[in-house]
Protein backbone atom coordinates (compact mmCIF):
# COMPACT_ATOMS: atom_id res chain seq x y z
CA UNK A 1 0.00 0.00 0.00
CA UNK A 2 3.05 2.16 0.93
CA UNK A 3 4.63 1.58 -2.57
CA UNK A 4 1.12 2.41 -4.20
CA UNK A 5 1.08 5.56 -2.06
CA UNK A 6 4.33 6.71 -3.74
CA UNK A 7 3.37 5.54 -6.76
CA UNK A 8 0.52 7.44 -7.48
CA UNK A 9 2.29 10.46 -5.88
CA UNK A 10 4.66 10.63 -8.82
CA UNK A 11 1.47 9.92 -11.72
CA UNK A 12 2.15 6.42 -11.52
CA UNK A 13 -0.25 3.92 -13.84
CA UNK A 14 -0.70 2.13 -10.33
CA UNK A 15 -2.84 -1.48 -10.58
CA UNK A 16 -3.38 -3.28 -7.09
CA UNK A 17 -3.80 -7.17 -7.65
CA UNK A 18 -5.54 -9.69 -4.80
CA UNK A 19 -7.27 -12.38 -4.33
CA UNK A 20 -9.26 -10.89 -1.39
CA UNK A 21 -12.24 -9.13 -3.07
CA UNK A 22 -12.93 -7.45 0.73
CA UNK A 23 -9.31 -6.68 0.23
CA UNK A 24 -10.00 -5.24 -3.29
CA UNK A 25 -12.67 -2.98 -2.03
CA UNK A 26 -10.86 -1.22 0.89
CA UNK A 27 -8.03 -0.36 -1.56
CA UNK A 28 -10.67 1.06 -3.69
CA UNK A 29 -12.23 3.26 -1.01
CA UNK A 30 -8.99 4.29 -0.17
CA UNK A 31 -7.23 5.23 -3.66
CA UNK A 32 -10.59 6.45 -4.33
CA UNK A 33 -9.83 6.90 -8.36
CA UNK A 34 -6.17 6.98 -8.16
CA UNK A 35 -5.11 3.35 -8.70
CA UNK A 36 -6.71 0.61 -10.39
CA UNK A 37 -7.39 -2.92 -8.95
CA UNK A 38 -8.62 -6.44 -10.09
CA UNK A 39 -8.89 -9.99 -9.09
CA UNK A 40 -5.41 -11.90 -9.09
CA UNK A 41 -5.54 -14.66 -11.20
CA UNK A 42 -2.98 -16.28 -13.58
CA UNK A 43 -4.15 -14.77 -16.68
CA UNK A 44 -4.10 -11.53 -15.19
CA UNK A 45 -0.68 -11.64 -13.56
CA UNK A 46 0.66 -12.96 -16.80
CA UNK A 47 -1.03 -9.90 -18.74
CA UNK A 48 0.18 -7.56 -16.20
CA UNK A 49 3.71 -8.40 -16.10
CA UNK A 50 3.71 -8.28 -20.06
CA UNK A 51 2.64 -4.37 -19.95
CA UNK A 52 4.34 -3.14 -16.64
CA UNK A 53 7.87 -1.87 -16.11
CA UNK A 54 7.96 -2.36 -12.40
CA UNK A 55 6.42 -5.09 -10.51
CA UNK A 56 6.41 -5.00 -6.95
CA UNK A 57 5.46 -8.45 -5.20
CA UNK A 58 4.20 -8.22 -1.43
CA UNK A 59 2.54 -12.06 -1.30
CA UNK A 60 2.26 -13.01 2.22
CA UNK A 61 1.10 -15.98 3.42
CA UNK A 62 1.07 -16.40 6.93
CA UNK A 63 3.57 -19.22 8.42
CA UNK A 64 4.39 -20.28 4.97
CA UNK A 65 6.27 -20.07 1.74
CA UNK A 66 5.15 -17.48 -0.64
CA UNK A 67 3.92 -18.85 -3.78
CA UNK A 68 5.90 -18.07 -7.07
CA UNK A 69 3.81 -15.56 -9.03
CA UNK A 70 5.71 -14.59 -12.17
CA UNK A 71 7.87 -17.14 -13.47
CA UNK A 72 10.73 -16.98 -15.91
CA UNK A 73 8.97 -17.34 -18.64
CA UNK A 74 7.09 -14.22 -18.13
CA UNK A 75 10.20 -12.18 -17.89
CA UNK A 76 10.44 -12.74 -21.80
CA UNK A 77 7.14 -10.19 -22.40
CA UNK A 78 8.76 -8.02 -20.05
CA UNK A 79 10.61 -4.41 -21.49
CA UNK A 80 14.76 -4.89 -21.29
CA UNK A 81 15.54 -2.86 -17.99
CA UNK A 82 12.05 -3.40 -16.53
CA UNK A 83 12.28 -3.79 -12.61
CA UNK A 84 11.12 -6.68 -10.02
CA UNK A 85 10.97 -6.05 -6.83
CA UNK A 86 9.96 -8.97 -4.64
CA UNK A 87 9.37 -7.65 -1.01
CA UNK A 88 7.94 -11.48 -0.32
CA UNK A 89 11.91 -12.24 -0.35
CA UNK A 90 12.01 -13.10 3.47
CA UNK A 91 9.41 -15.88 2.67
CA UNK A 92 11.14 -17.30 -0.36
CA UNK A 93 10.40 -14.83 -2.72
CA UNK A 94 7.15 -14.61 -5.23
CA UNK A 95 9.25 -14.73 -8.62
CA UNK A 96 10.92 -17.46 -9.78
CA UNK A 97 14.07 -15.54 -10.34
CA UNK A 98 14.33 -14.44 -6.98
CA UNK A 99 17.03 -14.94 -4.72
CA UNK A 100 17.87 -12.74 -1.66
CA UNK A 101 20.20 -10.16 -1.73
CA UNK A 102 21.56 -7.49 0.43
CA UNK A 103 21.69 -3.57 0.89
CA UNK A 104 25.34 -3.68 -0.17
CA UNK A 105 24.40 -5.48 -3.18
CA UNK A 106 21.02 -4.71 -3.91
CA UNK A 107 20.54 -5.74 -7.33
CA UNK A 108 21.30 -8.68 -10.47
CA UNK A 109 19.69 -8.90 -13.39
CA UNK A 110 17.98 -11.99 -15.04
CA UNK A 111 17.21 -11.70 -19.07
CA UNK A 112 17.56 -8.18 -19.04
CA UNK A 113 15.26 -7.73 -15.88
CA UNK A 114 16.30 -5.89 -12.64
CA UNK A 115 16.10 -7.69 -9.58
CA UNK A 116 15.62 -6.15 -6.11
CA UNK A 117 15.05 -8.88 -3.71
CA UNK A 118 16.47 -7.30 -0.44
CA UNK A 119 16.15 -9.38 2.63
CA UNK A 120 14.88 -7.28 5.35
CA UNK A 121 13.95 -4.69 3.43
CA UNK A 122 13.30 -2.09 6.87
CA UNK A 123 16.82 -2.56 7.98
CA UNK A 124 17.75 0.15 5.70
CA UNK A 125 15.75 2.53 7.85
CA UNK A 126 16.34 0.40 10.98
CA UNK A 127 15.72 3.17 13.46
CA UNK A 128 12.37 3.95 12.30
CA UNK A 129 11.37 0.00 11.31
CA UNK A 130 12.01 -0.76 14.51
CA UNK A 131 10.09 1.96 16.16
CA UNK A 132 7.19 0.56 14.00
CA UNK A 133 7.77 -3.14 15.05
CA UNK A 134 7.73 -1.83 19.24
CA UNK A 135 4.42 0.15 18.17
CA UNK A 136 2.79 -2.96 16.75
CA UNK A 137 4.52 -5.84 19.19
CA UNK A 138 4.08 -3.92 22.71
CA UNK A 139 0.56 -4.18 23.38
CA UNK A 140 0.57 -8.07 22.15
CA UNK A 141 4.12 -8.24 24.68
CA UNK A 142 2.06 -6.70 28.04
CA UNK A 143 -1.12 -8.68 27.38
CA UNK A 144 1.18 -11.70 27.46
CA UNK A 145 3.01 -10.17 30.83
CA UNK A 146 0.06 -8.75 32.44
CA UNK A 147 -1.79 -12.27 32.02
CA UNK A 148 0.22 -15.17 31.10
CA UNK A 149 0.40 -16.62 27.66
CA UNK A 150 -2.21 -18.67 27.73
CA UNK A 151 -4.84 -16.80 29.54
CA UNK A 152 -3.56 -14.18 26.78
CA UNK A 153 -3.64 -15.90 23.73
CA UNK A 154 -7.89 -17.46 25.28
CA UNK A 155 -8.55 -13.61 25.60
CA UNK A 156 -7.26 -12.22 22.42
CA UNK A 157 -7.84 -14.43 18.78
CA UNK A 158 -4.94 -12.16 17.00
CA UNK A 159 -2.04 -13.10 19.69
CA UNK A 160 -3.61 -16.75 19.57
CA UNK A 161 -3.18 -16.96 15.39
CA UNK A 162 0.27 -15.76 15.39
CA UNK A 163 1.45 -18.56 17.85
CA UNK A 164 3.78 -20.72 15.83
CA UNK A 165 5.06 -23.36 18.05
CA UNK A 166 4.35 -24.12 22.06
CA UNK A 167 5.15 -27.28 24.31
CA UNK A 168 7.18 -28.45 21.55
CA UNK A 169 3.95 -28.67 18.97
CA UNK A 170 3.89 -26.93 15.80
CA UNK A 171 0.36 -24.83 16.66
CA UNK A 172 -0.07 -22.99 12.92
CA UNK A 173 -1.00 -24.57 10.29
CA UNK A 174 1.20 -23.06 7.57
CA UNK A 175 3.93 -23.62 9.46
CA UNK A 176 3.43 -27.51 9.94
CA UNK A 177 2.58 -28.17 6.21
CA UNK A 178 5.67 -25.83 4.83
CA UNK A 179 8.06 -28.08 7.25
CA UNK A 180 5.50 -31.35 6.03
CA UNK A 181 5.34 -31.88 10.22
CA UNK A 182 1.98 -32.75 12.22
CA UNK A 183 -0.20 -29.46 13.55
CA UNK A 184 -1.36 -29.82 16.29
CA UNK A 185 -3.68 -26.67 17.37
CA UNK A 186 -3.97 -24.57 20.71
CA UNK A 187 -6.97 -26.47 23.05
CA UNK A 188 -9.49 -23.43 23.49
Amino acid sequence: MNAAQMATGMRADVTIYDINNDRLAELDMFFSSQIKTAYASKRAIENAVAESELVIGAVLVPGAAAPKLVTREMLKTMKRGSVLVDIAIDQGGCFETSHATTHADPVYEVDGIIHYCVANMPGAVARTSAFALNNATLPFALKIANLGAEEAMRQDPHLAAGLNVSGGKIRHEAVAEALDLPYEPVAS
